[in-house]
């Protein structure tokens, strides 16, 4: 089964490279697939993850929605534009509020910039984010310096032939096992040929194999969800599902677990006895 949904492009408020300018403007400029009623007559669902939107306003892309908490966003909105205000303790991140949004507009294939790089921890989740997502037979892709990255769950990827690689631009493709172990991995149309492995995340495998000249690639798994790195040069790719799994990311979640506790700040005597109390137990910790 091939994804013929609406593509939603999110700009979250990361780190932006000019090796992924090319990929960005394209999909901008794209034409939409099933619009909804309520975004724009073509092209793809565009939303601002908080700060995103200043980048946005500095391209020139006109945004069908902004959400977040926008307690990193400079550039004031203008009137009349489709906000979704959260508060800033929450669950979900603002890209994954984001995709959110965008899933319950009907868009299924979801390119996020600005997704990679910075925050660490950001990054991470934003990865974590694009395997949650092939489990609901959606695709997912994070784009960085001169790599995207995205998941595919019991699935074929299919990447673009790229003409010859100019100096210093990465021809890199590296497939990781993120289920505990994944069955039946193949890569064909690269420099390394793959065929009928078992790979696991317990060890490290599948670094570095290479983009060849003028030539379409594939990676694929029957039984498993693999993390995949790519250069956004092989941009557009396709993904072909072997099964369907159901499953959303579920509703827009602007509160925070009931598994949280939260601690207030203790109260600070004048005395300072309490800052020496305090000091004593965590030095017998």
């Amino acid at each position: 089964m091939h994804d013929t949904t609406r593509q939603c492009l999110i700009l979250a408020a990361g780190e932006y490279y000019p090796s992924t300018g090319p990929a960005l403007r394209a999909l901008a400029e794209s034409g939409g697939v099933n619009p909804h009623d309520d975004a724009r007559d073509a092209g793809p669902l565009i939303i601002a993850a908080d700060g995103g939107f200043d980048h946005a306003h500095a391209l020139g892309l006109p945004v069908d929605l902004l959400i977040g908490d926008f307690d990193s966003i400079h550039d004031r909105p203008h009137a009349g534009e489709r906000m979704v205000r959260l508060p800033s303790q929450k669950d979900d991140s603002d890209a994954l509020a984001a995709v959110k949004a965008g899933w319950a507009r009907g868009a299924r294939d979801f390119h996020i910039f600005g997704s990679l790089g910075g925050r660490i921890d950001h990054t991470i989740a934003n990865i974590q984010m694009t395997a949650m997502l092939a489990h609901c037979d959606a695709s997912c892709y994070l784009y960085g310096d001169d790599a995207v990255v995205t998941a595919i769950c019991d699935a074929a990827l299919h990447l673009s032939a790229v003409d010859e690689c100019p100096p210093g631009r990465s021809r890199m493709v590296s497939v990781f096992s993120h289920s505990d172990i994944s069955r039946d991995v193949n890569e064909s149309g690269m420099a390394y040929t793959l065929h009928h492995a078992t790979m696991d995340n317990g060890t490290v495998r599948g670094l570095s194999n290479e983009l060849v000249d003028d030539q379409a690639a594939t990676i694929d798994v029957h039984d498993g969800t693999l993390l995949v790195t790519f250069p956004p040069r092989a941009v557009p790719v396709s993904v072909l599902r072997y099964r369907t799994h159901g499953g959303a990311p579920g509703a827009l979640n602007t509160h925070v677990s009931d598994a949280l506790v939260h601690r207030p700040e203790p109260s600070r005597r004048h005395d300072g006895a309490q800052v020496r109390d305090t000091e004593r137990n965590e030095a017998t910790i």
